[in-house]
């Protein structure tokens, strides 16, 4: 069955009934299933964020989503789809979700900043949903924890708009506050 409920857009609203739209969203208990493993599920989400069954690209916006809420990464890396009586891996390029667009609201330490994500949820930056930058084969690459260990890459345009932000703020080292956490945006060594 599709996923039935709408994606999230950061357009024109604020950041509190964001919170609450976030906050009504029940996702399946993934991290409390532990059936046994069953294999490979032919699946593949490419670097761009594209998924994939079998080799051919899913087109139904609302099957990815339905997808994206059973998605789990587990303690060794891997990433696996999960109902109550089935697990089955599937292949990540690089992360499973990407941020498309970010919304800021206030300003220095009081700052608030959300991350609208391609599978159509958002999720606040906080101390629960951390920005870090990993190094990557390509380079740096800035990433936000989501759920169950699942992260998101920032989309270059979202990078840029984050990263003038901390320039504005002037701290040192360069980072962004949001909900009285501070994010560095450099690599940690």
């Amino acid at each position: 069955m599709p996923e039935r409920r709408p994606p999230i857009d950061l357009n024109g609203i604020s950041l509190a009934d964001l919170q609450k739209l976030i906050d009504e969203r029940r996702l399946p208990p993934v991290d409390k299933w532990n059936p046994q493993f069953c294999g490979h599920s032919g699946m593949r989400i490419a670097a761009d964020g594209t998924w994939f069954h079998e080799g051919a690209p899913i087109r139904r916006p609302e099957m990815v989503r339905l997808f994206s809420t059973v998605l789990r990464r587990e303690p060794d890396g891997r990433h696996v789809l999960v109902t109550p009586v089935e697990m089955l891996d599937i292949d990540v390029e690089r992360t499973p979700f990407r941020a498309i667009a970010m919304h800021s609201e206030g300003e220095g330490r009081a700052r608030r900043i959300a991350f609208q994500l391609d599978s159509g949820d958002a999720v606040m930056l906080d101390a629960r949903h951390p920005l870090h930058i990993a190094m990557t084969n390509d380079g740096p690459s800035p990433r936000l924890l989501v759920r169950h260990g699942l992260e998101a890459e920032l989309a270059r345009p979202v990078y840029y708009e984050l990263a003038e932000l901390a320039l504005a703020d002037g701290s040192d080292p360069a980072g962004i506050w949001s909900c009285g956490s501070f994010f560095a945006l450099e690599p940690a060594e």
